[in-house]
Order: C-alpha cells, then structure tokens, then sequence
C-alpha cells in the first residue's frame, strides 16, 4: 500500500502502515520489504504517536537508514555487507549470529536460542519444542480441552 512520508495512508493520517505492506520511495527507488526496513518504521510511527497524543509538532518525514546485509550461507559461513566492509566466512557468521542475538527480547531467550544453535552445529540435529498438559483457557476452547501436546519449531 502506498504511504505518506510519515507513513500514513493518504487522507487518513490515522492509519500507519509498516513494513513489507507499506510503499515507499526513497532516493527515486523503493525501500525492500525486509525487517531492517520495518523495524526502523515501527520506531519511527511510535515516536510520531506518541508525539500526536502529546499534542507536539510533527517529526521529520521517515528515512531509512541501510545499516548493509548478513545472510547464512551454511554450516558456519555467512556473508556480510556495510558500507565499504564486506566479509564473510566464520567470522562474517559470527556476527551474523550475535546481531540476531542481541535482537531477542530476554536474556533467557537468548541464551535458550545460543544453546540451540551451539547443539544444533555440533550434532547436526534440529531441537524442536514440545508443549504437554498445557491447562489455559484458550487452549481447552480451542481444542475443546481434547488437545495434549502440540509440536512446533521446525
């Protein structure tokens, strides 16, 4: 959907839209519809509500800011770009990997997900996530309390 450059739907400055929905040019291209690009755009349409509630002047128009790319490309290998830094490799999957870290919202998550990675490098095997006897309302509802575990995680 095309946006304003505050990220508001054209004639409803109400509605934000973020992310790989939200059209936007910049610099006479589109930005991609990638995570860097949508988490920018949250921050910036949460500032500029909080700044409407406020009853304070409107910020700058959103631009994007290319921090570069990181990709896996296997077992300890990943290719990284910013600016005029290009590496890859190990130490390229590295920091790969402690950048996706460092975006987990706990600590405990991010070690839970380290550990994972540090078992699923060294054996080879995927860890999945078994949940058993869970009692909340919205899952007895759901299943019509029929349910024991469900499996999830590949």
């Amino acid at each position: 959907m095309r946006v304003q450059k505050d990220l508001t739907v054209p004639r409803h400055p109400e509605i934000f839209v973020v992310g790989d929905t939200a059209s936007l040019d910049q610099d006479g291209k589109p930005l991609p519809g990638v995570a860097q690009v949508a988490i920018q755009q949250g921050r910036y349409a949460g500032k500029l509500i909080r700044k409407r509630l406020a009853g304070k002047a409107a910020s700058r128009p959103f631009s994007y800011f290319d921090k570069g790319n990181m990709a896996v490309v296997g077992k300890g290998y990943a290719v990284l770009e910013t600016g005029k830094v290009k590496i890859s490799g190990l130490l390229a999957w590295f920091v790969w990997a402690a950048v996706h870290l460092q975006f987990l919202a706990t600590s405990s998550l991010r070690l839970a997900v380290f550990l994972q990675w540090v078992w699923t490098y060294l054996t080879g095997q995927r860890g999945d996530r078994l949940i058993v006897e869970h009692y909340g309302p919205r899952a007895k509802q759901a299943t019509g309390g029929t349910a024991h575990a469900l499996m999830a995680g590949r």
